[in-house]
């Protein structure tokens, strides 16, 4: 089975002016053929997501005729501009919305549900959405729409960012795409406003997103990162919000969007593998958006110079949102027109810049934590995350039941490349369940096909292993194929690979068909949808596992284990150990490394030279 999600890198969607045309031809013939008598466009399957979802197909129509001058458009823009003035513009309160500052207000906003009371806590992003769908309306009207449509519906806007603003809590979701995606709705319509509404309303929309997104950030790996529903990235949003960054950029010029959105696009170029693939977040751990994802990667990869783009997207949704009988839907419409809009062009090539979370070379990369631990390792076309041992989750030596992956102090990281050799060092203490601190010195070394981990640590013990990851996927095509096995590896030690018990409770076996995902929100306090399946992973106790013996004849007090990924395990794997006045030296078929002691700032030292054949 494959991943359901994550179908093809977001780069190989064109950004050529003709293909948008073909991808807008596609939609108005869609959109012209389902226009119901009364100026309907949504798709009649959808029941969610449904109060923004006409305007936005609306949007795109007027988008298409300011392209193409079709004759059918300018009637099919104003009956649905109608459609959604008269019949989805909500102005009484929803019963059993939680989240209102201010009741009865009058206020104008947009339904995740129609029906009242249904679903009402969806009804802020349905709001900023139709926000969204309308800015853009009102930005195609000139020559489309008469002068009253286009004051009733620079109202409506007007009323959806003050309910947005002023009736109801702000990002009552704590989700950072929606709160930005509410700030460039606030920047879009200052520009259709008198000035000193304009100005005002600009400001708003600026302190909003210093005082309620900007201050919030979340730090990981090493970077402050707009929070997505109580964590610091979301497989699926973060990503969209980086598109919300780059238009609030395009609008509006600040620098500080652009400077956000730069730390962004490169904490994911970090943690993203060479495929593409990508895992973990506090929302959804492996979902990925696409076309919504496309104007962020596209801007921010190439301001970085990184080729962002190779980001797994879902193909499902690759020009525009479909529905479950996947008609065309107008949610998100707004990111299509913006991209259409954006000539900014793919940045396909890697950067060379060494990143502290990332080393990638070639077809393979090693994604760290925070923590500097990996939390994917691809090679060989096969991507490994961390595996569980004992409530314990990481790539590290174990002992006694603990894995020592955890540090205990400062975590010290050099980077090396030579010819074609591209290697990382990290030094971490670590403390055990014996209170005995110990200095783990972890080496990853790629030829860009191969990957060579080398861990070194002191008095582990009789029983140490290395925990080496879990087999997870392999790259098939332009899709994820689950593996539960890993033939492409070889070890200076014995080597095992170990499944769970069958049955066994908080437990995952590789080698059944349930997702990660799937798994991690079964473990979820909360159910799926809303959950955090990162925490419900973390209550993951074992899990498919390849384990490394130690290396046979390491130094006196150390005990030395090597892994290789990336080639058949026939080829042997052949590494020594041993102590020299440069430091510690390690000999594989293919490198020579050399540790060297701390420099007078306590930073590790690291040597590397080929092989000659």
């Amino acid at each position: 089975m494959h991943l359901p999600h994550q179908r093809g890198q977001v780069h190989h969607l064109s950004d050529d002016p003709a293909a948008y045309d073909a991808v807008l031809a596609g939609v108005t013939e869609a959109a012209l053929a389902r226009l119901a008598p009364e100026g309907n466009l949504e798709n009649r399957a959808a029941s969610e997501d449904i109060g923004d979802t006409s305007l936005g197909i609306t949007s795109l129509l007027a988008l298409a005729w300011h392209r193409t001058k079709d004759p059918r458009l300018p009637e099919a823009v104003r009956r649905s501009l109608a459609f959604h003035l008269d019949s989805r513009v909500f102005t009484e309160d929803n019963p059993g919305y939680p989240n209102l500052t201010l009741r009865d207000s009058g206020l104008p906003y947009a339904r995740y549900v129609l029906e009242a009371g249904a679903h009402p806590v969806g009804d802020w992003p349905s709001t900023v959405w139709a926000l969204l769908q309308a800015v853009n309306v009102l930005d195609a009207a000139d020559g489309l729409v008469d002068e009253e449509q286009y004051r009733e519906l620079l109202g409506v806007a007007g009323g959806y960012w003050r309910w947005l603003t002023q009736a109801t809590v702000f990002n009552p979701q704590d989700a950072a795409n929606q709160a930005i995606g509410c700030v460039v709705g606030g920047l879009m319509l200052a520009r259709h406003l008198p000035p000193t509404e304009g100005e005002s309303v600009r400001r708003r929309s600026m302190r909003l997103y210093l005082d309620e997104v900007r201050a919030r950030r979340v730090r990981d790996r090493g970077a402050l990162l707009p929070p997505e529903h109580g964590g610091a990235y979301d497989n699926n949003y973060g990503p969209i919000s980086l598109s919300f960054l780059a238009q609030a950029h395009r609008v509006s010029g600040d620098e500080v969007f652009a400077r956000d959105g730069d730390a962004l696009a490169r904490y994911i170029d970090a943690r993203v593998c060479g495929s593409g693939f990508d895992i973990g977040g506090p929302r959804y751990s492996e979902q990925h958006s696409a076309f919504e994802s496309v104007l962020g990667l596209r801007y921010f990869g190439h301001r970085v110079g990184a080729d962002i783009g190779r980001y797994a997207g879902d193909s499902r949704w690759a020009r525009h949102a479909v529905g479950a009988d996947g008609e065309v839907d107008g949610h998100f419409a707004f990111l299509l027109v913006w991209q259409i809009q954006d000539s900014t062009r793919w940045h396909r090539t890697p950067s060379e810049a060494p990143t502290r979370h990332q080393l990638r070379s070639g077809t393979v990369t090693v994604s760290f934590d925070d923590r500097m631990t990996p939390s994917v390792i691809e090679a060989g076309g096969t991507a490994l995350v961390a595996a569980a041992v004992n409530r314990q989750h990481g790539f590290g030596p174990v002992t006694d039941t603990t894995l020592l992956c955890r540090p205990m102090g400062s975590v010290r990281v050099a980077d090396h490349r030579v010819g074609r050799l591209a290697a990382k060092l990290v030094s971490k203490p670590v403390v055990g369940r014996d209170h005995v601190l110990r200095h783990v010195r972890s080496l990853y070394v790629t030829d860009g096909t191969r990957l060579w981990t080398i861990v070194v640590v002191e008095r582990l013990g009789g029983d140490g292993y290395l925990l080496a990851g879990m087999p997870y996927v392999a790259a098939d095509g332009d899709r994820f194929r689950r593996v539960g096995d890993l033939p492409l590896v070889a070890a200076a030690g014995a080597l095992r690979l170990t499944h769970p018990e069958e049955g066994s409770p908080d437990s995952f076996d590789a080698r059944a068909a349930l997702t990660q995902q799937q798994a991690a929100f079964e473990l979820a306090a909360d159910p799926r949808g809303y959950g955090d399946p990162d925490a419900g992973w973390r209550h993951l106790r074992t899990s498919t596992a390849l384990e490394a013996g130690p290396a046979p004849d390491a130094p006196d007090g150390l005990d030395v284990f090597a892994v290789r990924y990336g080639v058949a395990a026939t080829e042997p794997l052949t590494m020594v150990c041993e102590r020299t006045e440069e430091g510690l030296v390690l000999r594989t078929e293919s490198f020579t490394a050399v540790l060297g002691g701390p420099d007078p700032h306590g930073e590790p030292q690291l040597a590397l030279v080929p092989v000659t054949p």
